[in-house]
């Protein structure tokens, strides 16, 4: 089954402050990421946790290499926000269910409809193909 975004969750995502470990964020400032979690962090309110296969810190932020790595003392994670290939976005979507994130994000052009599904199916909201920086910018032009 096709996932459709549910506009309630996304406008739940960009107005409630939370947690966001964005995964695929690294300090390569030309990846969508890189200003991506600049607008999450510093416009939405949110506390990002880059985790990249490195473990770099980005933004001035600790950086961890996987979703498990990350502290609980950082929980709960609230979104997990996919900058990953479509082909590795299922290893993640296991990883954020293992460790009880509550929502899944996937980025522009990130799209995988069984993915979505187990991570449904674990009670996580899921957004698919979709970028708050879009969304942030619909808002305000429809507010305008």
């Amino acid at each position: 089954m096709r996932h459709v975004n549910d506009p309630a969750v996304i406008d739940r995502l960009m107005e409630t402050p939370g947690t966001w470990a964005i995964v695929g964020l690294t300090r390569n400032e030309w990846r969508a990421a890189h200003s991506v979690a600049l607008t999450v962090r510093d416009v939405m309110g949110n506390r990002i946790i880059p985790v990249n296969l490195r473990g770099e810190d980005v933004h001035g932020e600790k950086g961890y290499a996987a979703l498990a790595d990350i502290p609980a003392e950082l929980h709960p994670i609230d979104v997990v926000d996919c900058f990953v290939n479509s082909h590795r976005v299922g290893d993640v979507v296991d990883q954020a269910i293992a460790v009880g994130a509550k929502a899944l994000w996937l980025q522009l052009g990130v799209i995988d409809d069984a993915a979505a599904e187990r991570a449904e199916a674990a009670r996580l909201d899921v957004v698919m193909n979709a970028c708050p920086d879009q969304e942030l910018w619909r808002r305000n032009r429809k507010r305008a």
